[in-house]
This record gives C-alpha cells, structure tokens and sequence, in this order.
C-alpha cells in the first residue's frame, strides 16, 4: 500500500493549520548593533562618534522593547505543504565493519592545563617587550617609545604626545601599557594553550609563524582606525619580528608543558564520577587494612 505523501496528509487532516503566526520582521536589532559599534569606536577616534553611537543604541533598544512589550508585532503567514516522497532502490542496509581496536576518539586526545597558557602568555610578552624595546632604542634611542604607542591603543591622552614626548617616560602611559600587554598575553597565550593540541605535529609552526603572520595582516588592515598614532609611527618589520617572537616563545612554554587526557575519551561513569564496577579500582576492604 502506498504511503500518502506530506501534501496529501496536510490536505485531507482538517485540524492541520493553515496559517501561522511568526515575530515580524523588525531592523532594530541592527541598528543597536550598529550604535554598540559606533559607542566603542569612538573611544579610539572621537567623542562625536560615541555620541552618536550612544543615541543610535537608545532609539534602537526603545523600538526593538516595543516591538514587544505591550503586544508583540507578529504577521499572519500562510502555511504551504510540500510534496516530499522518500524513495530508494535499496532492499538492505549497508554497515561498515568496525574492528574491536578501532574506537572512535574525540580530538584533541590530551589537552594542557590552563596554567600552561598563562606561563606561555607571560614568557612570550617578555620576548615581545625585548624586541619592541630594542626597536624603541634602535630608532629612535628610547625605550619609552613602544610603550608610548602601546599606551595609546587604550589611552587618549597619548595621542596628544609630541613626537618629542614619546621619547620621554609618563607613569600613566607606563602603567596602561603593562596593563594591557600583560592581559592581552595572557588571553593569547590561553589560546594557544587550547589551540596547540589540535595541531600536534607541527604547533611551533602555527603558533609560531602562521598565527602571528595572520594576526598582523589583519591589524594592518584596521589599525588606522584603532590606533591612528600607532598605524602613522609603526615599523611593520619590528613588528611582525615582535609578534613571531611571542608566537615561538610562548608555543615552546605550551608544549613543553605536561599534558593531560581529555576528559572526551573517558567513560561518563568517570566523568560522573559514579562508582562503577569494572571503571574505577577497586577499594581496600578494611580488612586488608
């Protein structure tokens, strides 16, 4: 006996709807995106822009509130069958043979602690601090110098500095630059700790020179509009020498690191941590005690 198909089943079942009703279309959620964009970018431009990002996420979270809230704005839309028909040629089911040494592992199979990407992280901003502060001598006979450029990514006040006063030590520029290298090595440095697994016959490669060699082409592309005095003073050699010199060091602290099986490929009565018979060693009775 033939099976009736989807478009048969819908025409002859009279409680089948024929309409539904679904939330309706609505550009809000856009343009409080686009407003959030605008509120953060200005902080490395201008304060007009922040300005008008902070309007434009207002106006845009008031509307999105009342396309909700008292009634939600919904649209009537018709409900169209389709004529789906499963058909096969096949009598049988076709199984792929699997041997009792063949288990199924979940990549990666080791993993390195947390702790291993915060030394990795650290170790490599060394390496980065060195090459960008020999560059700062090297160019212009300042250590100062990077950091006065670093400082300017978060801080306004130091794309107020002369060329003069870049040279020049500023406790306040000091400190945001050592704050925000410090983290920003330390959350590249956990990437790496999770991303250096997944690769484990070449990770110094990745992480060394693929990883940072991509990095800098894209800030090259959006630099100016981040840090518009570091994009007009930055040397790119120096630059993508500093980042593949964080890359090395902090891949060769990663991997050098102990290891550990993923919790994946153990049984859930482990990862449980239910006392099964046959999963964990067996106790000493207090007999053998």
């Amino acid at each position: 006996m033939a099976r009736p198909s989807a478009a048969e089943q819908f025409i002859e079942n009279p409680r089948a709807p024929r309409e539904i009703e679904v939330p309706a279309p609505t550009a809000w959620p856009f343009i409080v995106a686009f407003g959030v964009a605008l509120l953060f970018a200005g902080l490395v431009t201008s304060t007009s822009v922040s300005c008008l990002g902070a309007l434009l996420s207002l106006a845009g979270s008031v509307g999105w509130f009342r396309e909700v809230f008292p009634y939600e704005h919904e649209e009537i839309v018709p409900v169209l069958p389709e004529d789906i028909r499963l058909a096969t040629a096949r009598r049988g089911v076709d199984r792929l043979p699997i041997l009792p040494d063949q288990l199924r592992a979940w990549l990666p199979v080791r993993t390195y602690p947390i702790s291993a990407g915060v030394k990795g992280g650290l170790w490599g901003s060394i390496a980065m601090a060195v090459l960008a502060c020999a560059y700062g001598i090297l160019k212009v006979g300042s250590i100062w110098y990077p950091i006065n450029l670093l400082a300017a990514v978060a801080y306004r006040e130091s794309l107020r500095l002369v060329p003069a006063q870049l040279n020049s030590f500023h406790t306040d520029a000091f400190a945001i630059a050592f704050v925000l290298h410090g983290i920003v090595s330390i959350f590249v440095g956990l990437l790496y700790g999770a991303m250096l697994p997944m690769f484990p016959r070449r990770p110094i490669v990745l992480g060394g020179f693929i990883a940072p060699v991509l990095w800098s082409g894209l800030l090259y592309t959006i630099l100016g509009l981040l840090n518009p005095l570091l994009a007009s003073h930055i040397d790119w050699f120096w630059f993508i020498a500093s980042q593949v010199a964080f890359g090395v060091v902090a891949g060769l602290v990663v991997v050098r690191q102990p290891s550990f099986p993923t919790r994946e490929n153990v049984s859930f009565a482990l990862r449980a941590g239910i006392e099964a018979p046959g999963t964990m060693p067996p106790r000493e009775s207090r007999e053998n005690r």
